[in-house]
């Protein structure tokens, strides 16, 4: 018996949910801070690690991050497209161009995709790294169908908690999969629990999972967090994972918070959701590039200033990159 799963759909443990869709449109009498039509990016590849047991994360934009090891290439919810939406013209326009050009991005081993939202999964963009790298798409169960209707292939579907490479379990699409490993380095990606919804339509809420993954490579350990309002999985992460080196968490979506509290945190509970797993260092994503929710481009950056104050966490414990910056490890 499963904690989050009734054999028809998926759902958080504590109850927590999204609003239904119904209640969507008193979004439209909600007060939009002014977001600019473009904010200048300076697109540049992403800098090569400079010795073997070095990483390089380099934030493209939103919740996409270039993971570069010797072991192989990571990209987390790879989003290229001008729109977060169907048909390539719906949905909010991308006010940051991605930092890297996709023709820029190195060879690509895994594509982790935390979820199918359209600001997380784009499929042409899945599509095009497909026909250039030919990655493994690691995803939760259920995702494979969606993948699948549109040409994508390699796909492997984890439950929460469950660790690749590993014996998968016979969900329909699980597969076996092979470690990938480099002279002295090796990848092991392990699916987290996240607090989320799914959804690509009104009629396929919850069909499909939602959370983040653990990146280990030999003693290092990166967190991905997907998408998530606050809940008490990051103290589980936290549990399972004692020795996190770098955190990558989101922080903006979350206005109004009657809309968005279950499922979006605030920069203030992102910095609880840090201190929760209890990683080294944390980057915040999630924020200044779609125009999602109420509140402005720059106020999460702004906000986590203030919520790190007063945590009374160190400026560098939880910092912002800016769209095309890396960060080493």
């Amino acid at each position: 018996m499963s904690d989050h799963f009734d054999n028809g759909r998926f759902f958080n443990p504590n109850g927590a949910d999204a609003q239904p869709f119904w209640k969507a449109p008193r979004m439209l009498f909600e007060r939009y801070a002014p977001w600019p039509a473009q904010v200048p990016v300076v697109q540049r590849p992403s800098p090569p690690p400079t010795s073997s047991d070095e990483i390089v994360v380099t934030f493209i934009g939103h919740a996409t991050f270039l993971i570069q090891t010797s072991a192989g290439n990571i990209i987390t919810d790879p989003v290229f497209a001008q729109r977060a939406g169907p048909f390539g013209w719906a949905g909010p326009r991308r006010v940051r161009q991605p930092g890297v050009r996709f023709d820029d991005l190195p060879p690509i081993a895994y594509v982790l995709l935390s979820h199918n939202h359209y600001d997380h999964c784009d499929l042409e963009t899945l599509r095009a790294l497909q026909h250039r790298d030919h990655p493994r798409i690691v995803t939760l169960q259920g995702n494979a169908t969606l993948l699948r209707s549109a040409g994508v292939t390699r796909i492997a579907e984890l439950d929460w908690w469950q660790r690749m490479p590993a014996e998968m379990s016979a969900m329909p699409g699980a597969q076996t999969l092979d470690p990938v490993v480099t002279p002295g380095r090796e990848i092991e990606i392990t699916a987290a629990q996240a607090q989320h919804f799914s959804a690509r339509t009104p009629f396929d809420r919850n069909r499909a999972l939602w959370g983040g993954f653990m990146i280990t490579i030999d003693e290092q350990q990166i967190y991905f967090a997907g998408d998530s309002g606050y809940g008490p999985h990051f103290l589980e992460v936290g549990r399972r994972f004692p020795r996190i080196d770098l955190a990558l968490i989101p922080i903006g979506a979350y206005e109004p918070r009657w809309f968005m509290k279950d499922i979006h945190m605030n920069p203030e509970e992102a910095v609880q959701a840090h201190m929760d797993v209890g990683a080294r260092r944390s980057i915040g994503m999630h924020f200044g590039t779609f125009r999602l929710t109420t509140e402005g481009p720059n106020e999460p950056v702004a906000a986590l200033g203030r919520a790190r104050s007063a945590a009374g966490i160190d400026d560098a414990a939880f910092t912002t990159l800016d769209v095309g910056e890396s960060a080493r490890l």
